[in-house]
C-alpha cells in the first residue's frame, strides 16, 4: 500500500486550496491584517482581530469577538464577501493557563443559493462547543446579508439585530459582516514605522481602516460559565482548512482509492499585533499553525524585539532593545496582580473576569490605570497600536519614549455600538464613500 498525497501538507494548505474554492473578491491592499505570506493568499480563512471585554449592559458575561476576512470593500459585488463553507472557525477559551483549550466554539458556515446575477450574501450556520472529546451543538443561526444598499438591504440595523441567536444554556451569538472597528495608521506604519506629525501622540495619522469591513463572530458567554478560583481566562482564535490525502490499495487484484481528510489550522490571533511586528517573516507561516502552547520557541523574539531595533534606527531613542522580560509578561504570561496565567509561555489573550467593566474607557488601557482595558482583555475602543509602540519602547521600564510614541489614530472612524453585537454596521455599497464623486 502507498499513499499519495494530493493537498500540501501542514500550513501550506491554506494556498491550496484557493484552488478548490473557486474565485472569491481579493483583500484590499490597505490592511495590515494580511500578516503572514500564506494566509495572505486565503482572505476568508485570515483572523484580523480579537476582543475580549465584560460590557456595562451584560456584566456578567464574557464578550469575545473575532474578525475574518481583511479590508472588505462595501461595493465589492456581485460576489460578494462571505465565510468559507470549507473551513472552520474557532474560539477558544483556556482555563487553567496551559496554552490549551479547555473550551471551544466550532463555527460552520453553508452558503444559500445565488439569485440572478447578484451572489447571495445570507449564510445558515451552526455553533458546537467542543469541552474535551464532548460535542454539542449550542445553536443555529442564521447571518444578515451585507451592507449593499438601501434598496437591498434597507434597515440594515434591524437586519442585524434580528440576526441575534441564543446559545443553549445561556448567552448568544451573532456571525456576519461588520465594520471593522480596527483603526490604525498603518500606511505610515509600514514605510518603517513612519510618524506623520511630532511623535504620534497628538493626532495628524490616518485611519487606513475606514470605511472598511470585515465578517465578525460574537459571543457572549455566562461567566459562571468559565470563571474558577483565579477569575482568568486565555482566549485566541483560529482558522482551519480539511488536508485531504488519497491512499491507493488493491483488493482482489483492483486499484482503489481511499480519501482520508483532517483538519489543519492556517491562521491564529491572540494579542493584537503579534504575528505582524514580534514574529520575523520566515516563521510567520509556522505560527499560524500552531496552538499557544507551543510559543515557547518563539521567547527570544518577545526578549529582543525587532521593532526595539527598527525605532532605535530610525529615531535614535535608545529603547532597549534585549532582556525585555516585560514583553514576556505583557504578551506570553501575564502580568501578576493583573491576568497572570502561570509560567507557560502562550500568546493569549488574557482577562480577569473579576475586573468590572469601565464606565468611561481610557483608549490606554492598563497604561493609564484604566485595568479593565488592554492588555487586560482588549476592548473595541483600546488604541492597541499606542499601547504597542509605547510598550516595545519601554513603558513598563520607565524609558521616557514609552509615554510619547503613537501613530497619531486615537479612535475608531464611527462609534461602536451599546449593545451586543457591539461593532458596528458595515458601511453600505451604496454609499461607499471611497468612490469619486463626478460632476
Amino acid at each position: 500500500m502507498r499513499t499519495l498525497i494530493l493537498a500540501i501538507l501542514g500550513i501550506a494548505t491554506a494556498a491550496a486550496v484557493l484552488v478548490l474554492q473557486g474565485p472569491s473578491p481579493e483583500a484590499g491592499k490597505a490592511s495590515s491584517h494580511r500578516e503572514a505570506p500564506l494566509i495572505a493568499e486565503d482572505p476568508s480563512a485570515d483572523t484580523t482581530d480579537l476582543y475580549a471585554f465584560r460590557s456595562l449592559d451584560a456584566p456578567n458575561h464574557l464578550t469575545v469577538l473575532a474578525n475574518w476576512i481583511p479590508a472588505e470593500d462595501p461595493a465589492a459585488g456581485p460576489n460578494w464577501y462571505r465565510f468559507s463553507q470549507r473551513a472552520r472557525y474557532l474560539i477558544h477559551v483556556d482555563r487553567t493557563g496551559d496554552g490549551k483549550p479547555d473550551v471551544s466554539y466550532r463555527f460552520r458556515f453553508k452558503n444559500r443559493e445565488d439569485t440572478l446575477f447578484l451572489g447571495n450574501t445570507v449564510q445558515d450556520y451552526t455553533v458546537t462547543r467542543v469541552m474535551g472529546k464532548s460535542e454539542i451543538m449550542v445553536a443555529r443561526g442564521v447571518t444578515p446579508p451585507n451592507n449593499i444598499g438601501p434598496r437591498s438591504t434597507p434597515n440594515y440595523r434591524q437586519l442585524a439585530e434580528n440576526s441575534v441567536t441564543n446559545l443553549a444554556g445561556g448567552g448568544k451569538v451573532f456571525a456576519g459582516q461588520r465594520e471593522d472597528a480596527f483603526f490604525a495608521d498603518i500606511g505610515a506604519i509600514f514605510d518603517l514605522v513612519a510618524i506623520r506629525k511630532g511623535v504620534g501622540n497628538m493626532g495628524g495619522g490616518k485611519d487606513f481602516f475606514a470605511g472598511y469591513a470585515v465578517h465578525g463572530i460574537a459571543l457572549q458567554i455566562p461567566i459562571s460559565q468559565l470563571d474558577d478560583s483565579d477569575h482568568i481566562v486565555g482566549v485566541w482564535a483560529t482558522t482551519e482548512r480539511p488536508r485531504v490525502k488519497i491512499r491507493e490499495f488493491r483488493r482482489n487484484g483492483v486499484r482503489r482509492y481511499h480519501e482520508e481528510r483532517q483538519w489543519v489550522q492556517v491562521s491564529r490571533l491572540g494579542n493584537p499585533l503579534i504575528n505582524e511586528v514580534i514574529i520575523p517573516t520566515r516563521l510567520k507561516d509556522k505560527w499560524n499553525s500552531l496552538s499557544p502552547s507551543k510559543d515557547a520557541q518563539f521567547e527570544q523574539y518577545y526578549r529582543a524585539p525587532i521593532l526595539a531595533a527598527v525605532i532605535n534606527q530610525l529615531y535614535s531613542l535608545g529603547v532597549p532593545e534585549t532582556n525585555r522580560d516585560d514583553l514576556v509578561a505583557v504578551l506570553l504570561t501575564g502580568v501578576p496582580g493583573l491576568n497572570f496565567t502561570g509560567p507557560t509561555l502562550a500568546d493569549m489573550l488574557r482577562i480577569n473576569l473579576s475586573i468590572p467593566p469601565t464606565a468611561s474607557p481610557n483608549r490606554l488601557g492598563v497604561f493609564a490605570g484604566d485595568t479593565a482595558g488592554f492588555p487586560n482583555g482588549r476592548r473595541l475602543e483600546d488604541d492597541v497600536v499606542d499601547i504597542a509602540e509605547r510598550a516595545v519602547a519601554g513603558k513598563l521600564k520607565g524609558h521616557p519614549a514609552g509615554d510619547l510614541l503613537g501613530d497619531g489614530v486615537d479612535g475608531n472612524d464611527v462609534p461602536t455600538l451599546g449593545s451586543f453585537p457591539y461593532e458596528n454596521d458595515p458601511p453600505s455599497g451604496f454609499d461607499n464613500r471611497k468612490g469619486e464623486q463626478k460632476p
